[in-house]
């Protein structure tokens, strides 16, 4: 483990209910990072998708993607530029190629594994993956730009 859910919450701004990333397992600087949610069945998003047939909406994959992304490119920057993020955050700037393979259902482990396609500047380009079990879930292109709040 390189960073659990505590040592996330300092480099994201993002925290419950919508903080998607349990847990980093790798992560190698400018190039890709691992990381994974526990999907529960006491997550707030069951209440309404759906009550008799739960199943963790694409959207959230995408979102929990992004945000091992951002973890990536935060703890990529120089030591100066990881003290300036703190007055930063990610934001989206497109999701191309989304496709949703297979349904996430409560009790899954979600794996995001993404890696770096391009970064120039404040602007990454990933590729993105999720999994439960080895099988692909969710793939997807996402290119996010690192701004001031």
């Amino acid at each position: 483990m390189l960073y659990n859910v505590m040592d996330i919450q300092k480099i994201l701004p993002h925290r419950y209910p919508f903080l998607l990333v349990d847990r980093v397992t790798s992560l190698e600087e400018g190039k890709s990072i691992e990381a994974y949610k526990n999907v529960s069945i006491s997550e707030p998003v069951f209440q309404g998708h759906f009550p008799d047939h739960p199943i963790y909406p694409g959207v959230m994959i995408i979102e929990g993607m992004a945000q091992a992304g951002g973890v990536l490119a935060f703890k990529s920057a120089s030591k100066e530029d990881q003290e300036a993020a703190k007055n930063k955050v990610v934001y989206f700037m497109s999701i191309d190629k989304a496709k949703f393979r297979h349904p996430v259902v409560p009790g899954d482990r979600l794996v995001y594994r993404l890696n770096v396609i391009k970064n120039r500047g404040a602007v990454w380009h990933l590729d993105a993956k999720a999994y439960v079990d080895e099988k692909l879930v969710t793939e997807a292109e996402l290119k996010a730009m690192i701004v001031d709040k």
